[in-house]
């Protein structure tokens, strides 16, 4: 497969740059915070909105049959660059007014078309690698995601540099999709089929996978989201903490961009020693961070590193391997939907457990505020060791489970 590595390559850094856009809107919230009064409702709607936008634009991509009906890497083009121009619109209104949510519903409504469609797009270059090359896809999206909260230090408390230096490297990963090629022609997706999203729970390996994911994004978006402010309030209250919100945006990009590493390593590990082994150790470790970040909150910074480094991997190393298990555990006919069913509902869980945590910080304090978020991989654990014992898990990793 002639020019392989150099297409994946190229799309890898289209969906770095794409997605910078996600967490643009958390990663300007202490900047606000120094310009106008922001509440943690108004900081968690910004939050939030992205992911009410994103399961609305996967709908009505999977509705529509929109990869079928326009060429992948036009569409990935097209969203990006209306993503972007919706992130600029932040800069022409009030951004603790109503319309910064609709805006936010906007860019996270396009990632629909981007990060998706980036999985459709590298899966024309699969072969035994599926786990490596959706994980590397899923490492794009970590750095993506990661990447405003490094933009932000460089821009200092100017929030606005940070709008425009996303918006700015979104226009160019859409441009530059363009220039992809694939690797095999695409197989034509079948209808998107409502009536059988109800398949994602009645049938019991599939609904033991999707458990399996549903425990993993209760934790993931609701700690991406407010893993800055955390690190900003833990080192404010450390000795010496003068440079709390600079080492904060750090830090933060450190725990979320360390999760590419996790993601390339959790895709070469569930291809060799099974998805389910490696979705059990990720969401274990990750939810003991979740109980551990309370004991650390406050410690001295080498322990916050050491925290998001582990954290960060482990967080999301086994996102990929969920979506892999369901493809192979679905009717080839409606592995579409049951994609599209596991997405949905996996994002409208996190979008209960952003608003949750400002809750939980005023009830516990930071110190106490992600314990609870635990119980999402704890249970995944539980469903994944599940489906690992049935019969139809031989279907995973091509046999490893």
């Amino acid at each position: 497969m002639s020019g392989k590595w150099r297409n994946v390559a190229l799309l890898t850094v289209c969906e770095v740059f794409a997605m910078t856009l996600w967490f643009s809107g958390s990663a300007i919230i202490p900047g606000l915070r120094q310009e106008m009064a922001l509440s943690d409702s108004q900081a968690a709607a910004m939050a939030s909105a992205v992911s009410f936008g994103f399961v609305a634009g996967t709908l009505v991509s999977a509705f529509f049959t929109l990869v079928d009906r326009v060429r992948p890497q036009t569409l990935f083009m097209c969203a990006a660059l209306t993503a972007a121009t919706a992130n600029l619109g932040t800069l022409v209104i009030d951004p603790a007014g109503p319309w910064m949510p609709v805006l936010r519903f906007m860019v996270g409504a396009c990632m629909a078309g981007i990060y998706p469609v980036g999985m459709v797009l590298v899966s024309s270059w699969t072969e035994k690698d599926r786990g490596l090359l959706v994980g590397l896809l899923v490492a794009a999206l970590t750095l993506g995601s990661g990447s405003p909260h490094l933009i932000d230090l460089f821009g200092g408390l100017d929030w606005r540099f940070t709008i425009i230096a996303s918006s700015a490297m979104a226009t160019l990963g859409g441009l530059l999709c363009l220039l992809f090629r694939t690797g095999r022609p695409f197989t034509k997706a079948s209808a998107f089929k409502p009536g059988q999203m109800l398949q994602a729970l009645t049938d019991p390996a599939l609904r033991l996978a999707n458990f399996g994911y549903f425990g993993h994004m209760v934790e993931l978006y609701a700690v991406w989201a407010w893993i800055g402010l955390f690190l900003a309030s833990s080192l404010a209250v450390y000795p010496g903490g003068e440079h709390a919100p600079e080492l904060a945006k750090l830090l933060a990009f450190t725990m979320i961009g360390s999760g590419a590493i996790g993601s390339i390593a959790g895709g070469i590990l569930a291809d060799r020693i099974g998805r389910t082994w490696l979705t059990m150790g990720a969401m274990a470790i990750s939810g003991l961070c979740c109980i551990f970040a309370g004991f650390a909150f406050g410690m001295p910074t080498y322990v916050l590193v050491i925290l998001c480094v582990i954290w960060g991997i482990s967080i999301i190393a086994d996102s990929a391997q969920f979506s892999a298990s369901v493809i192979e555990l679905s009717p080839p006919a409606y592995v579409g939907t049951m994609v599209t069913t596991q997405t949905c509902i996996g994002f409208v869980l996190t979008i209960a457990t952003i608003h949750a945590v400002p809750f939980l910080v005023d009830w516990f304090g930071w110190s106490g505020a992600f314990i609870p978020l635990a119980a999402g991989p704890f249970l995944g654990v539980i469903a994944m060791a599940r489906l690992r014992a049935m019969p139809e898990a031989v279907r995973l990793a091509h046999g490893k489970k």
